[in-house]
């Protein structure tokens, strides 16, 4: 059967991250199903508090395995405070996104994640290192 998500069965797809939330067995996993769980809440509040969480266990893991993804749920985190109106929060973890975008591989995925940071910021700009992120 194809994945709920793809086919659009809201409800379904997120019961099934719920039943992921409730197996996962650390942070990563637990971090890993926040994010997809974000994406599928009913309202803007809850696609915060998962959006929340997500982070959150990011930061518990502690190796390698979530370097490259951890800009994302900043990204993720600005475009749920923006969607509650709330614009000096959402610049904040837009900033935190461009901070760990070095550590996303290039791709289309570091190009989304690149979009997503510049959400209310403006374009991007040279740091001092070379790194870009916005302004």
């Amino acid at each position: 059967m194809p994945p709920a998500e793809t086919e659009g069965r809201e409800a379904d797809a997120r019961g099934l991250f719920l039943r992921a939330w409730g197996a996962a067995g650390d942070d990563c996993e637990a971090c890993v199903a926040a994010h997809y769980l974000a994406r599928r809440q009913p309202t803007p509040e809850e696609t915060l508090r998962w959006n929340q969480e997500c982070p959150t266990r990011a930061d518990r893991v502690g190796d390698e395995r979530i370097r490259g993804f951890h800009a994302s749920p900043h990204g993720n985190l600005g475009q749920a405070q923006l969607a509650l109106g709330r614009p000096g929060p959402a610049r904040a973890r837009f900033r935190s996104a461009a901070e760990h975008l070095d550590d996303v591989p290039p791709g289309p995925y570091r190009e989304w994640v690149q979009l997503s940071s510049r959400g209310g910021c403006g374009p991007p700009t040279t740091r001092r290192g070379g790194r870009s992120g916005p302004r």
